[in-house]
């Protein structure tokens, strides 16, 4: 039985992704357009006023975006409600969001909490993975490799090692005065927050 493409799962954004850009949305020093209205009427600053180039970044018609910066309809759609809401929090405050980014990536660097399977290689010998909550602080060095991944549009796949090493650095480690050459992986990721 062949498989319709169309009916397919979306496929889901990276989780430690989503995370990051939730913690940059907790450095905003203000809070976010909530109304329908509010929000349109923002995202059509950022569109220069464009009904057509917003309807295309949310995935609705132009005349809809016409119709919620007239205020007609109050509460929109779950799928258009969610999708302002992204695009809204994505583009809020830009410059304290770099202001954080930059401060994570020269000085400060990143806490970091995590529940996932953690397997360990040391000199030829292997220890079997098993499931442990760590909360960490990360180097800024580390900081700037996951968040210049993040940039990229890394997947998952590639930020997994990068939060490894930085967590056997910080917490395994300590800064690379014990159990040298510990390698870990990171698997399962059951939860992970990070901190600016």
């Amino acid at each position: 039985m062949a498989i319709d493409d169309s009916q397919q799962p979306a496929p889901r954004r990276s989780k430690v992704l989503e995370v990051l850009a939730r913690a940059e949305r907790k450095m905003f020093t203000r809070p976010a357009p909530k109304s329908a209205k509010a929000q349109m009427k923002f995202l059509l600053t950022r569109t220069k006023d464009s009904a057509r180039a917003l309807a295309e970044h949310v995935g609705t018609s132009a005349r809809t975006i016409e119709r919620y910066r007239a205020g007609k309809p109050k509460t929109p759609q779950k799928r258009l409600q969610a999708a302002l809401v992204e695009a809204t929090e994505s583009e809020w405050q830009p410059q304290v969001r770099a202001q954080a980014r930059e401060r994570a990536a020269t000085s400060t660097g990143m806490m970091v909490d995590v529940k996932a399977r953690f397997g360990f290689t040391c000199k030829g010998r292997s220890d079997d993975g098993r499931e442990r909550t760590n909360t960490t602080a990360i180097s800024p060095i580390y900081a700037k490799q996951i968040l210049e991944l993040q940039e990229a549009g890394a997947t998952e796949e590639n930020l997994h090692p990068i939060v490894a090493q930085a967590i056997t650095e910080s917490y395994f480690t300590e800064l690379g005065t014990r159990a040298a050459g510990l390698e870990t992986t990171l698997t399962d990721v059951q939860s992970i927050e990070f901190r600016f």
